[in-house]
């Protein structure tokens, strides 16, 4: 679920981009900076090199992307108050499983632009930045009370975020995946952090709307850091010694003077042509509402479109020396700060990453094929048939591994669908991120969500956060605006003829605002299976009761709380 302010916040204050960023001025105070000396020589060194290197959306190529609409995944986006209505025990009629609806397909090459990052940068293992975690969370007691978790269910692990991370309202926690998706035996490297990796996006870009006052607005020291829109960020957690680390996640390109550099991860760039008006489009981030991390792979949601592809072996490393007062050479012989929160990728000769030490570029794209369904989608409406939304992700290991894609939806503003779910062999994805351009990943089955069921007057199967199978049943999450959420359980059965998920008539009280679902199986370390979410909800004016936490419940319990 998103926050109902980015839909309101972006609708109101677009960002002006484009052509009314040329002429990039550094900001107030830049010239006495630590490191503005060697820019300068760096400058002079380097005949080839440019020292007017443009920002990410002044000349940034199309990346081919469809725009996500503001307020994705949220309860509270679109008219509401107005929950489908059936007479007391009617179903509505079951949607199709479509497999070829779920058809990806790579999109363009990105490894020569990931080869010229890798050749410009340094670059830091997972291993050792799982060493490099530097902020500490909260475990089990130490998180609080446990207001926000339901009476159905025991929550058996509890992690909390530190300081501005457990209640800031510009990163968002959506999406978790971790160690035991990636690797069978659960181990990765000679570490035995055993990590579990939470996706956040940025929901709140403060200033931007102020951009007709000056050129350049995200850079002026007035302006708060949080004006950019920062797209996505992993925050990897090392069990072991309880702390984590952020890494952004980056769009590759060269830029206009045919240098390599990097923007956030967005969906739309957003150009303004003329002057700054509410109608101008905003740079718009993807919502990151799902992920799974298998083998070097990691997969993120991008709900147009299908997934973004990360490869950890590709992490980029702008602060090799862990002193961030110090700008570092780079092996292009540049330099690199991560002082600086407002800039971003190659500008003036000198990489900028937001502030985090961390990025991690994309290596490959999986697009959905099948045209769109002409309907609108701005209250989050799903439809039978057509292009499916990439809402939510997770991994099957219980049998051939396979990897569950499927949509939120929000059926009180209409639609024809309550959602659908559809599973990938991953050997199929592999052969996808790895293959030419075009190369098809086919999904081997297909669902549509159960059609039976109310819950607090409207469908009990609709405003799904995540989805889990394991040993061949369904796990779902709910979720219920600022209130608990509820697991939901379904199996495949035969209906009328066909085969369909059938909903268990038992549901389970979950916390405030659930989120995805990932299963720790412990095959590889002995422990007992846990089945882990989060909560997205920081406390606020809307809710004041929620908390950002991750936890686990036992994958025993939750099966028998369903009676299987």
């Amino acid at each position: 679920m998103g926050l109902p302010s980015r839909s309101i916040h972006l609708a109101a204050c677009a960002l002006a981009a484009g052509t009314l960023l040329t002429g990039l001025v550094p900001a107030a105070g830049a010239a006495g900076t630590p490191g503005a000396t060697a820019r300068a020589a760096a400058d002079q060194a380097l005949p080839n090199a440019r020292a007017d290197d443009p920002p990410p959306t002044d000349d940034m190529p199309d990346d081919g992307f469809d725009d996500e609409h503001e307020g994705e995944q949220d309860d509270l986006v679109g008219p509401g108050g107005t929950p489908e209505r059936r007479a007391p025990g009617a179903q509505a009629a079951p949607v199709p499983g479509r497999p070829g609806d779920f058809r990806l397909a790579a999109g363009s090459d990105l490894s020569g632009l990931v080869g010229r990052l890798d050749a410009a940068l340094p670059k830091q293992g997972l291993t050792e930045l799982m060493e490099q975690a530097n902020r500490p969370s909260g475990w089990e007691g130490a998180c609080g009370n446990t207001s926000i978790y339901g009476p159905d269910l025991a929550v058996n692990h509890r992690v909390c975020w530190d300081g501005d991370d457990l209640a800031s309202g510009e990163w968002v926690p959506q999406a978790i995946t971790g160690v035991s998706d990636a690797q069978e035996d659960e181990d990765w490297g000679s570490s035995n952090s055993e990590p579990i990796a939470v996706a956040s996006y940025d929901a709140e870009n403060p200033g931007r709307s102020d951009q007709a006052s000056g050129r350049d607005n995200c850079v002026q020291a007035s302006v708060s850091d949080a004006c950019n829109e920062k797209g996505v960020r992993v925050s990897f957690f090392n069990q072991a010694t309880q702390k984590y680390r952020h890494v952004l996640l980056a769009w590759p390109y060269v830029n206009s003077k045919n240098n390599i550099s990097f923007d956030a991860l967005h969906a739309s760039e957003g150009k303004c042509t003329g002057t700054v008006t509410p109608s101008c489009k905003a740079q718009n981030g993807i919502h990151a509402g799902g992920m799974v991390w298998y083998g070097n792979y990691l997969y993120v949601a991008d709900t147009a479109n299908g997934m973004r592809v990360f490869d950890l072996r590709k992490i980029m490393d702008l602060n090799p020396d862990n002193d961030a007062d110090r700008n570092d050479p780079t092996p292009d012989g540049l330099e690199s700060d991560v002082k600086d929160k407002k800039r971003i990728g190659r500008q003036n000769n000198v990489w900028y990453s937001l502030g985090y030490r961390y990025v991690m570029p994309q290596v490959a794209t999986l697009k959905l094929t099948t045209a769109k369904n002409g309907g609108t989608t701005a209250g989050n409406q799903c439809y039978a048939t057509g292009r499916p939304k990439a809402s939510f992700l997770s991994l099957d290991r219980t049998g051939a591994d396979h990897l569950i894609l499927g949509e939120y939806c929000n059926k009180n503003n209409g639609g024809t669908s309550n959602g659908r779910v559809g599973t990938y062999p991953m050997s199929a994805i592999t052969a996808a991120v790895e293959g030419k351009q075009g190369t098809a990943a086919a999904a081997d089955s297909a669902f549509g969500l159960p059609t039976g069921g109310t819950f607090n007057g409207e469908t009990l199967w609709h405003k799904i956060q995540g989805a889990l199978r394991y040993e061949g049943r369904w796990y779902f999450h709910r979720s219920n605006a600022y209130s608990n959420g509820r697991l939901l359980q379904a199996t495949p059965g035969t209906v009328d003829g066909s085969t369909q998920l059938v909903g268990n008539t038992k549901i389970l009280q979950s916390s405030y605002g659930p989120e995805d679902l990932y299963l720790a199986h412990g095959r590889g370390d002995g422990f007992a299976p846990q089945l882990w979410s989060l909560s997205e909800h920081a406390p606020s004016p809307s809710c004041t009761g929620c908390k950002r936490e991750l936890y686990s419940y036992n994958m025993s319990e939750v099966t028998g709380d369903f009676g299987s």
